[in-house]
């Protein structure tokens, strides 16, 4: 699997950079600049007027670094804003699919990835940086009640990761409970959004546990 293959899709750093994705994936190769906007944007996260421009600026300055990425989806996804932070989801899935595949493939989206091992989805950067984006989406759909869309991410997740080193596992709860049109959130879908849902799960018993055939 080439881990290193990325499109580039801007102006700034991409995921070419001289060290590769697996670098990009764990904070390195990204511009000072970039990184002290990251730094000030989470000293005034709760503003988001103040907050929301330095990651934007991050962005465009490093638009498929992973570190930028995680940054604005944190931002969105504990602001309550879980339909922007799907959006930021839903880019960083493509440029970390792109990754994964052969250097110029013409459409990483629609491709189907290579086979990914367990010691892949244990320790590959770029592997767990697709793996963990896949769940978020998974569950942001989920909770916005696009649960067709978030059925199939969660059913690709169990294909690739089948021994949930991801802890996907868990979001079968939360699927179980939108396919019945209930709700552990509450009506708001933005409702305790800040409260990471494994954190949930294990405060009511469900965790720890790994494993699809006992989520």
């Amino acid at each position: 699997m080439n881990a290193t293959a990325a499109p580039d899709t801007g102006p700034g750093v991409t995921l070419m950079d001289e060290q590769g994705f697996d670098s990009a994936v764990l904070g390195r190769g990204l511009p000072t600049e970039v990184e002290a906007l990251i730094a000030a944007a989470g000293l005034v996260r709760q503003d988001r007027a103040q907050a929301e421009p330095l990651l934007l600026k991050a962005r465009a300055l490093a638009p498929t670094h992973p570190a930028t990425l995680i940054a604005l989806y944190r931002f969105h996804f504990y602001g309550h804003r879980l339909r922007e932070a799907r959006e930021v989801a839903r880019e960083s899935l493509g440029i970390a699919r792109a990754a994964l595949l052969p250097a110029g493939h013409p459409d990483p989206v629609a491709a189907d990835l290579p086979p990914i091992s367990d010691e892949q989805a244990r320790f590959d950067a770029a592997v767990r940086f697709y793996l963990f984006t896949l769940k978020g989406f998974a569950y942001l759909n989920l909770r916005l009640g696009d649960i067709e869309v978030g059925r199939a991410a969660l059913g690709e997740l169990r294909q690739l990761d089948p021994q949930d080193r991801v802890g996907g596992a868990v979001l079968a709860v939360v699927l179980a409970r939108a396919e019945r049109g209930q709700s552990e959130y509450g009506d708001d879908p933005g409702d305790d959004a800040e409260e990471d849902y494994d954190a949930r799960a294990r405060s009511q018993g469900r965790l720890p546990h790994r494993g699809w055939g006992s989520a």
